[in-house]
């Protein structure tokens, strides 16, 4: 078992990988009474296309989605939210662009809620009958995400930014595609991408490591490696597909939402670089102590603002959404800022602190050590044992260098508006 100590955490994450290729990463905490397990596989909406055993298979938009719910109906008829829930622990699942995962989160009978945790995951049940009923639900679920205002806002964008890339559509696909789901496009999608060498365990919290380990290798030690799919990578333009576009709709407060669409390949920065430095820039630029938000709070046209980067195949992506009720000159300021890019050596330093701290204290608390632990695993495959150091060595000409890189009139705008009654 592979030890990797967190500089300057005082910590030790626990590396193992079975011979059929499963990643296990497990933070032991003594300290802490609960305990956080993620299974989880690098299969997500990104996948529009992929080739296996010599056929080229386009599964339904939205497969990911649907084949993480159908994993909670059981043939033998228990329902894994109620088994977890038997014990006070809790239970849940997710899908992203580039992953699945299945949680459990408690403070009692680890080692039974692992050993469940992995079997339910390792037995799929699909049946026409199951199918066709889920496709109701499912269905339900994307009607009321479509009726949101922040949901139309945010899809707006993503179709502004990119022409064919998978970030265009909605994780949860359309009415439309999963109704041509069947039972056998989930067990070729299953089959394909859940396997060992494609997935991987994730545990923190109060629990010994070596048990853990045993039961991991009681239930998923026996399955097989299997030769990976090859997935089509779908050809997106460097530019924006759209300008700017108007939503109304029935909305009492107006929104704005900008994109910044940032090509990744011509880029001379390693990956976790990459996002430390694109991460600082607009966290001066619009983070909560910046001269925007100052600037936009006196003058009273921001009443609430979200903004992340978002990495993706050849991209990444900054996102700006707020709520105004001057709609017009919030996206000029928006705008405005994004030209003048100015950072300051002053806040630089100021950020870089500020980062430090919160690493630091961020492995106090379970959930949050989880959250950043399991973005390491996705984003870069591995643990980050040195982030608090990479971030002291943050240099500001490299950010300076890296903001020549950008074309920043490379945006998408979206204004939402109320319709006339």
């Amino acid at each position: 078992m592979k030890k990797i100590s967190l500089s300057g955490l005082d910590m030790d994450v626990y590396e193992e990988k079975l011979e059929n290729g499963l990643s296990i990463y497990m933070l032991p905490y003594s300290n802490k009474k609960n305990y956080f397990i993620s299974y989880a596989t690098y299969f997500g909406s990104d996948v529009l296309e992929y080739t296996a055993n010599k056929e080229t298979i386009k599964p339904p938009l939205g497969i990911a989605h649907f084949l993480e719910h159908k994993m909670f109906e059981q043939e033998d008829g228990v329902d894994p939210f109620t088994f977890f829930s038997e014990s006070g622990t809790d239970s849940n699942a997710s899908t992203s662009f580039d992953n699945t995962q299945y949680i459990c989160y408690g403070t009692k009978e680890f080692s039974k809620n692992l050993r469940y945790l992995l079997q339910f995951v390792n037995q799929p049940y699909y049946t026409d009958e199951n199918v066709q009923k889920e496709k109701g639900i499912i269905a339900e679920e994307i009607n009321m995400y479509e009726d949101m205002p922040d949901f139309q806002l945010e899809m707006g964008l993503r179709e502004c930014l990119y022409k064919n890339h998978s970030r265009r559509f909605d994780i949860a696909g359309s009415v439309s595609e999963i109704e041509k789901i069947t039972k056998e496009d989930l067990f070729s999608c299953y089959d394909n991408f859940y396997v060992p060498n494609n997935m991987f365990l994730l545990i923190v919290g109060n629990f010994d490591k070596e048990e853990a380990l045993k039961i991991i290798q009681e239930e998923v030690g026996e399955k097989k490696k299997k030769s990976l799919p090859k997935t089509t990578m779908i050809k997106e333009p460097i530019k924006v597909n759209e300008k700017e576009r108007t939503i109304k709709t029935t909305v009492e407060i107006p929104k704005v939402a900008v994109g910044l669409k940032v090509a990744t390949n011509d880029l001379d920065l390693k990956e976790l670089d990459l996002d430390l430095y694109l991460n600082m820039l607009t966290t001066i630029l619009f983070g909560s102590s910046s001269e925007f938000r100052e600037r936009v709070r006196e003058s009273k046209i921001l009443n609430g603002i979200y903004t992340e980067w978002e990495k993706a195949k050849d991209f990444r992506t900054f996102y700006i959404m707020a709520s105004t009720i001057n709609p017009d000159k919030l996206l000029g300021e928006i705008k405005e800022e994004l030209q003048s890019h100015k950072v300051t050596e002053k806040d630089f330093q100021r950020i870089k602190k500020v980062w430090i701290a919160s690493e630091t204290r961020m492995i106090d608390n379970v959930d949050a050590t989880v959250n950043n632990m399991f973005d390491d695993i996705i984003n870069y495959r591995q643990i980050i044992p040195n982030k608090i150091e990479k971030i002291r060595s943050m240099k500001l000409k490299k950010i300076q260098e890296l903001i020549d890189q950008i074309d920043f009139s490379n945006i998408s705008t979206v204004k939402m508006i109320q319709k006339k009654k």
